[in-house]
């Protein structure tokens, strides 16, 4: 409950801003969600689950931004506010007269997190975008290629999550610097610029595959199948590791095999194939448990909630809904259930500029 005391006014819809924002409520601050009349549309976007995962211990009032009498009664609220966080496209809050210039005309500490996909200038900031775009763009997906050199389609929406984790980071460290300075400021959060920051090693090489034998070419470095069609990662790029796996399954010869290709024809990467293939999945998951040498199985997401490491740190939940819940990492006891529309409007008197919770 690092965070308990500060007042954060959500005016994001769909996953980034929600995901950030998320993330500052797990680590106690108050999060208010500004909803149109007919909701954030995650409420209603695959099956609601959208909505059900990124939204527990917020509180939701309703606005109608285009409506005058609405818009004076939210800004008597803001007025509170120690955290702004929108994710329109850039102008459309200045619009709406809720922009940072005109908000901390009343609330100069106020910090205001603009969070869009290319920032608030630029040739590409008015146009829209998803995560496949922002993976496309920035070069991340170049990265994920089949056999034939085909960018693989990932299932999870990377550039959106990195992009709510980062905008969460530098709405940390603006707060900090308001509690050292008493200044508050604007903040241009562009998704593409958190994604663009995890090439730092990557554009340090020509051909941009960064490190030599992370892309699993060498044996030590490498994905294997297990004698039941499953997959085990290994990840024993030190020599201590690699030795702590040779000795481990008595084949002290193997050593010197450490950064052997892992490619057909090569005998020491065929009888490490053959190796992966004479034992199970849970055998080698056991293997993994016991032998400190960079080796983990390859889990489905369903086995992470049951895994040796979820049920010590505990970061999946099952909620008090009934639901399962991720946690960030440090984790509240007190869950509270995504709020429904305008839940909590008894909760704020909206007449007072000097808000306080009733």
């Amino acid at each position: 409950m690092m965070l308990q005391g500060i007042k954060v006014f959500d005016f994001t819809q769909y996953l980034p801003g929600p995901f950030a924002t998320l993330r500052l409520s797990d680590f106690g601050a108050e999060v208010i969600k500004i909803e149109r009349p007919e909701g954030d549309p995650a409420r209603t976007l695959a099956d609601g689950n959208v909505f059900q995962a990124n939204n527990r211990n917020k509180r939701s009032l309703s606005f109608d931004l285009k409506d005058e009498i609405d818009k004076e009664q939210l800004k008597d609220l803001l007025v509170s506010a120690d955290v702004v966080v929108e994710s329109f496209r850039p102008g459309i809050m200045d619009s709406l007269g809720l922009g940072f210039n005109e908000l901390k005309k009343s609330n100069p500490e106020l910090i205001y997190c603009s969070l869009t996909g290319y920032g608030q200038s630029g040739p590409l900031s008015k146009l829209g975008s998803h995560d496949i775009n922002y993976m496309a763009l920035s070069g991340l997906l170049s990265q994920m290629k089949d056999g034939n050199g085909k960018p693989v389609h990932p299932s999870l929406t990377f550039a959106d999550l990195i992009g709510g984790m980062a905008a969460s980071e530098a709405i940390l460290a603006a707060l900090f610097k308001r509690e050292k300075t008493g200044e508050g400021g604007f903040i241009d959060f562009a998704i593409m610029d958190a994604v663009i920051s995890l090439l730092t090693t990557h554009v340090q090489y020509p051909e941009g595959r960064g490190i030599s034998g992370l892309d699993g070419s060498v044996i030590s470095y490498h994905l294997y199948k297990t004698k039941d069609s499953r997959y085990i990662s290994l990840g024993a790029l030190e020599s201590k590791f690699w030795a702590n796996f040779c000795l481990a399954i008595d084949k002290e010869e193997w050593l010197a095999w450490h950064v052997e290709k892992a490619e057909e024809g090569n005998i020491a990467y065929e009888e490490m194939c053959n190796l992966f293939q004479s034992r199970t999945f849970a055998e080698w998951i056991v293997f993994s448990e016991s032998v400190d040498c960079c080796l983990s199985p390859v889990y489905e997401i369903n086995e992470v909630v049951t895994s040796i490491y979820n049920k010590n740190r505990g970061l999946i939940q099952r909620s008090p809904w009934n639901d399962l819940q991720v946690q960030a990492t440090f984790k509240r006891t007190d869950m509270k259930h995504p709020p429904k529309l305008n839940e909590h409007q008894n909760d704020y008197s909206l007449n007072n500029s000097n808000i306080e919770r009733t």
